[in-house]
């Protein structure tokens, strides 16, 4: 399964089907919906953007990674545009003989999305500033990403 940048809804019962067999007992899934706040401020909407063709291609190597690692099949979904509270960001699916092997391939596959994948956020805040957070930002020692520009921690 293919990644996908997607400018419209993810539809996480079309990637489910699409990594789905008669052979693959345990799916295991991701879903990341937008959020009203971070680092203590109040969140008005999202704006996802990628340099696509790189972006298509590094989500692609890490499916294939995970499904070299798990007997599993895997697809991701990820949203580009303007995103509202609520709205579905990102979505992975992984399919396999059992629950473990699910789980272990779709938790890769959202790690490593998160930090190798070139997909940048824009978030609107209420008091009207804007942040562009990179989340292919260097780790801090707790695992979390730090924003390069403003150092805040995600």
């Amino acid at each position: 399964m293919a990644s996908l940048l997607t400018r419209t809804p993810i539809d996480l019962g079309r990637l489910v089907e699409a990594v789905s067999a008669p052979d693959r007992g345990g799916v295991a899934t991701f879903l990341g919906l937008v959020r009203n706040h971070h680092g203590g401020r109040q969140v008005l909407r999202l704006e996802y953007s990628a340099y696509e063709p790189m972006a298509e291609a590094e989500a692609a190597r890490i499916i294939a990674e995970a499904e070299s690692r798990w007997p599993v099949r895997a697809g991701l979904a990820h949203r580009l545009g303007e995103l509202a509270i609520g709205d579905a960001a990102v979505a992975v699916a992984a399919a396999g003989p059992h629950r473990a092997e699910a789980f272990d391939a779709c938790r890769y596959v959202i790690e490593e999305l998160k930090v190798r994948v070139p997909i940048w956020k824009k978030e609107h805040y209420a008091d009207g500033s804007v942040l562009w957070v990179d989340p292919t930002a260097a780790k801090s020692a707790s695992g979390n990403a730090v924003d390069r520009v403003s150092g805040a921690v995600r």
